[in-house]
């Protein structure tokens, strides 16, 4: 069946203008200026709202009281139908560090619901942790860190697939660790690490490309040792995931972001976590006591413990902060991530490209979305 999705504001990464798209298959068949005849067997007005590509998320724990690390299916199916919500049509669910057994039902729980009709897209999991420093461990729970495990990495990717691996690349083993990461496939990120600079290009050149949460639990800018976030800055081809919730990072520190980095370079993530969608209260995260008030997260000493921004709030805060078309925001929003994950055929509105879609009204509230063509 051949379905038009007409009367749309379309944004794709370089342009934007009225117009339609025909759906068939599951895929984007062809995109039509305004007003053009089509031949459809069904006719879907979309009032003017914008249509983008559905957004990614690579980095979520958890959502309106579920957590990936419940271990359970349900949790996994009830953050992949709140992400939809978000606008969000594909989703690694991300782990924390975690006991070894622990982790293999997560990614038990996991592989059941990988693949099932009527949810986002899961292509692989974000595993963050357990190879992480336990300085820099921030919301993660010290007590499972532990070396880097090719055996343990192994079998994690064999339960469910692994899409990226967060890791401090400055711990021993953690070089070698990376480049099994990347004969297998699996994109490796530096995470709640304490290396320098040099360490960081040591460990790209082994196969790193991603730094985890920008900004946060890593080593900061300093005049005689520019750190991770100095590597960032530095290295234009390291891809740097943001948490665009005005709390993560400051304002001033994304606005030296966006006139520093190349939009090509950024990937906005939420990092949220069982709070997000919650109202002000206590409750557990990954083991540890925690509080959200005013819509943030903390652990009992004051730590930030992941984010609760919902996805399209991030790009109204991007929209807001820079000014810049959506044209452009649009690549940090699906393409950057399609395009270095390797997720061929998401990211673009695009003859043979997949039927993933957003609409949203012009607050950037979402008021529908389509996965594979179907609407959610």
């Amino acid at each position: 069946m051949k379905t038009l999705i007409r009367h749309a504001h379309l944004v794709s990464p370089g342009w934007e203008r009225e117009g339609a798209l025909l759906v068939e298959g599951g895929r984007i068949v062809s995109v039509h200026a305004a007003g053009e005849t089509v031949d459809a067997d069904e006719i879907f007005d979309a009032g003017g709202r914008i249509i983008m590509p559905g957004f990614i998320d690579i980095h979520s724990h958890g959502a309106e009281g579920a957590d990936v690390c419940d271990g359970e299916a349900e949790a996994v199916r009830h953050i992949a139908r709140t992400k939809l919500r978000e606008g969000v049509t594909t989703w690694l669910p991300t782990t924390l560090t975690q006991p070894a057994d622990r982790l293999k039902d997560i990614l038990g729980a996991c592989a059941l619901v990988m693949g099932e009709g009527g949810l986002c897209r899961m292509p692989g999991i974000h595993l963050e942790g357990p190879f992480i420093n336990a300085a820099k461990a921030g919301a993660q729970n010290p007590e499972y860190v532990r070396p880097p495990d090719e055996a343990e990495l192994r079998a994690l990717h064999a339960i469910a697939p692994l899409r990226i691996l967060s890791l401090a690349p400055e711990m021993p083993g953690a070089l070698d660790l990376i480049r099994v990461a990347r004969s297998l496939g699996i994109t490796c990120s530096a995470a709640h690490t304490a290396a320098t600079c040099r360490e960081i290009m040591e460990a790209k050149s082994c196969g790193l490309s991603h730094l985890t949460h920008f900004g946060n639990a890593m080593t900061p800018l300093h005049h005689r040792e520019i750190g991770v976030v100095g590597a960032g800055l530095l290295d234009d081809a390291l891809m740097l995931e943001l948490i665009c919730d005005g709390v993560h990072l400051s304002t001033d520190m994304l606005s030296l972001m966006f006139h520093r980095v190349s939009i090509d370079r950024l990937m906005l993530i939420t990092d949220s976590v069982a709070a997000s969608w919650m109202p002000d209260g206590r409750m557990r995260l990954g083991g540890l006591d925690a509080e959200i008030r005013d819509q943030v997260v903390r652990l009992g000493d004051g730590t930030l413990a992941g984010s609760t921004l919902k996805f399209n709030d991030g790009v109204a805060r991007v929209r807001d902060l820079t000014g810049l078309p959506l044209a452009e925001i649009s690549r940090m929003t699906s393409w950057n991530q399609a395009r270095s994950l390797g997720l061929e055929g998401l990211g673009k509105l695009e003859r043979g490209f997949h039927a993933d879609l957003v609409m949203l009204e012009r607050d950037f509230s979402v008021s529908g979305v389509w996965v594979a063509g179907q609407r959610r």
